[in-house]
């Protein structure tokens, strides 16, 4: 397949011609976070978490393909700040306590608010008043921590490629709401798939709270975006050596 050449941050970058942005970066050591996307899935854009600036417009990473001669700004002052304002947002809109969560060190949001050094929100807390589901047999859905990334609309479908997850409702109050049907007929496999796919504690699998202990979570000693947090990125890095 064509390569093509780019630069991110002055960088000079190599990738695949029609490569998502967000992947080209990681396969060149570079780091844009996102909570939405997930490879293996259709790019959504929803968290617009990993918005660039490419050749003086905002884009977001994960649903841009790289193009020759594109020129990216990723870590700017101006970039980080909209970043940082985003994740706040998504903090503030939904009901976050972290000390208390499951997925305390183990949860996207909660390990980019580390990386932003976000302490005192700017934005007023919403307070939303949400349900918890449990009417499939393997999961828990808490809908106070959900973010609507839709990886569990995207990845999560039985085998005629339906989805078991779905929006409901739109504007400030649309969610994500799960066939009932569907739910009672889960496999425990497919109930394990979409609690992992969950960046944050909005998917939870029954029983198994607090497996693993606090301390040797996934973010406890690496913080999200570290060569350590990803094999795949550290093996092709040596490759590159």
């Amino acid at each position: 397949m064509e390569k093509i050449k780019f630069q991110i941050d002055n960088k000079e970058c190599e990738a695949l011609y029609g490569q998502m942005l967000v992947d080209a970066a990681r396969d060149n050591g570079i780091y844009i976070p996102t909570l939405c996307n997930m490879q293996g899935t259709n790019p959504c854009g929803s968290c617009r978490v990993c918005t660039v600036k490419i050749n003086g417009r905002y884009a977001t990473a994960c649903t841009t393909p790289v193009a020759c001669g594109m020129e990216i700004e990723s870590e700017t002052d101006e970039i980080q700040e909209i970043r940082n304002a985003l994740i706040e947002l998504l903090f503030n809109e939904g009901n976050h306590f972290c000390p208390t969560c499951e997925m305390s060190g183990n949860c996207d949001l909660q390990a980019l608010g580390y990386r932003f050094d976000i302490m005192a929100p700017r934005f007023s807390y919403q307070w939303p008043k949400r349900a918890v589901n449990t009417d499939c047999p393997y999961l828990i859905i808490d809908y106070n921590r959900c973010i609507r990334c839709k990886r569990c609309i995207r990845s999560i479908k039985d085998e005629q490629g339906k989805s078991y997850f779905a929006f409901l409702n739109r504007g400030d109050k649309i969610e994500v709401s799960i066939d009932t049907m569907m739910a009672k007929n889960m496999s425990k496999e497919l109930a394990e798939l979409a609690a992992k796919n969950c960046p944050v504690g909005s998917i939870l699998l029954k029983g198994t709270a607090y497996k693993t202990p606090i301390g040797e979570r996934k973010y406890d000693k690496n913080r999200i975006g570290s060569c350590v947090e990803n094999a795949q990125l550290t093996a092709k890095m040596e490759e590159l050596k």
